[in-house]
């Protein structure tokens, strides 16, 4: 890689990533991204928490038998039981990863793991061994690094490395950190460990001060060779560094960063756009790399720069991330080779003829009603219609709904629920809220509305809408969406969706898993 330390690329958006309130995902679609980072070229893949629960014991197990080209990594706490289950999951990876870790702050070892320094030691030791005893390629991980004394750090490392960790990680677990210091101590702790060149150093830094990616790269100037991160930063809280910024930071900033990465960084905008069509995080339109403004220029001045020379206002070029990937539109008279080819090239793989044929009909229903169709559409439609893993126990079968100036709005909504039709008819403030107060008054749910998001997917007026609904019960919350040209149908699906996930059996409660 001409002459240049290589910098690994660690995606953590299945396992940390789905930790975000309301983006849970099921295995299908965890495969659908897997897929796209695997295309992107990604190092490794963290698929998920084994020992967290059997769907994500599932999730990881379809993960490593599917990936082939990226290692495929799960996270373990330094519990034997943990590590057997996650090596369990990995069975069948081409390449697999365990990584286990444990705190290492005195606020956590006192106060969680209520357990003595030495004792943490021991534990981590024991665990990195246990871990050896399934694959060569262990990574550990000390909790809450950025708040552990740094003595300690180099003795549980020094001890880890030992033991047979072939990476060590060092998270800002709670978003403290700031980059000159985050950076030195990464350098600290290469210069201070006597065998710190027999492994990788890793950060996985979270952005609750808005600094993951700063600190990230701070650490990769100071000897980090790993950047844990996710697809447009989706995380806990206020999430973690994101792949695409740290990814184009390092190529752009070439006189700066004396490390390559093989990521194909034109996969980067179609998997942003299909995590956000599956999380239901939209992202926002000045977003870094992938936003819908990035490459837009509105300014005279910038305008006639760009048409001058286009590097006078863009350090990056469009094309070099993956914005040029939406000039193939289908319509009305693409046949249906065509349309699975494109499926299959954003990552899309539909598993029976049924469903590609059941797809293709959605595809044609939606090319009446749009004149051209785009990528993000074809990523919405598969993701508004297929939920393989969830027993639709509410389905929307038609509506009507009034809305006059003047007039109190007025919905008529038809659910099948149970193979039983029921209507029911609401007024409300506006014809969504109508809409879904009908809804409730069929399901009965008991749910409650934490979020209403509408998003347009394409531009235009017959651009069909996205709408992400997040409903809570009892501690549980999900995420629903919808797409239709008809933004108050949009609204009825994603709010049906979210019921039929809601009333499915939790499969998903994660123990302690932020790293």
């Amino acid at each position: 890689m001409s002459g240049k330390d290589r910098l690994v690329i660690f995606d953590t958006t299945l396992r940390d990533g789905e930790q975000s309130p309301g983006a849970s995902m099921t295995k299908a679609e965890k495969l659908r991204i897997a897929k796209s980072l695997e295309k992107m070229k990604v190092d490794v893949i963290e698929a998920g928490f084994a020992i967290a629960s059997p769907g994500d014991f599932d999730a990881v197990k379809a993960i490593a038998e599917t990936v082939k080209d990226s290692t495929v990594c799960s996270l373990s706490r330094a519990l034997d039981k943990d590590i057997d289950r996650a090596a369990e999951a990995l069975k069948s990876a081409a390449s697999s990863r365990i990584h286990t870790f444990i705190a290492t702050s005195p606020i956590h070892m006192q106060y969680k793991l209520q357990m003595e320094p030495e004792q943490v030691v021991e534990q981590a030791v024991r665990a990195v061994k246990r871990a050896r005893n399934h694959t060569s390629d262990v990574e550990f991980s000390c909790e809450d690094a950025g708040r552990s004394e740094i003595d300690f750090l180099c003795r549980i490392i020094e001890s880890a490395i030992d033991a047979g960790a072939t990476t060590i990680n060092i998270p800002d677990t709670v978003g403290y950190a700031i980059p000159s210091q985050f950076g030195e101590t990464i350098k600290t702790l290469i210069e201070r460990i006597p065998n710190s060149d027999k492994a990788i150093f890793s950060v996985h830094c979270h952005n609750d001060l808005g600094l993951a990616v700063a600190n990230s790269l701070s650490a990769v100037m100071n000897g980090a060779r790993q950047v844990e991160c996710t697809i447009n930063g989706l995380g806990e809280r206020a999430g973690n560094a994101s792949l695409e910024e740290v990814v184009m930071a390092v190529r752009t900033r070439k006189d700066l960063f004396a490390v390559e990465t093989k990521l194909d960084a034109t996969q980067i905008v179609p998997t942003s756009r299909l995590v956000s069509t599956i999380t239901g995080f939209p992202v926002q339109p000045n977003k870094a790399i992938v936003g819908a403004n990035a490459f837009a220029h509105e300014s005279g001045i910038h305008q006639d720069g760009i048409l001058k020379h286009r590097e006078t206002y863009e350090i990056m070029a469009a094309q070099d991330v993956g914005w040029h990937t939406n000039s193939l539109v289908l319509g009305k008279h693409s046949g249906r080779s065509a349309f699975k080819s494109r499926l299959e090239e954003l990552g899309i793989q539909l598993d029976t003829e049924t469903e590609l044929n059941a797809a293709f009909s959605r595809f044609k229903d939606l090319a009446d009603k749009k004149h051209e169709i785009f990528d993000e559409d074809l990523q919405a439609l598969v993701s508004d219609t297929k939920i393989p893993d969830v027993e639709e126990q509410f389905k929307l079968v038609c509506m009507s709904v009034c809305s006059e100036t003047g007039m109190t709005p007025k919905s008529t909504i038809t659910l099948m629920v149970g193979g039983e039709e029921k209507t029911a008819v609401s007024e409300g403030s506006g014809p969504v809220d109508a809409t879904y107060k009908a809804i409730e008054s069929i399901a009965d749910s008991g749910a409650s509305l934490q979020l209403y998001s509408v998003n347009a997917i394409t531009s235009g007026t017959d651009s069909q809408g996205e709408v992400t609904v997040r409903l809570e019960l009892g501690g549980r919350i999900v995420n629903g969406i919808g797409a239709d040209t008809d933004i108050v149908i949009a609204s009825a699906k994603a709010y049906v969706s979210a019921l039929n996930l809601i009333s499915a059996q939790p499969d998903k409660q994660h123990p302690q898993s932020d790293v």
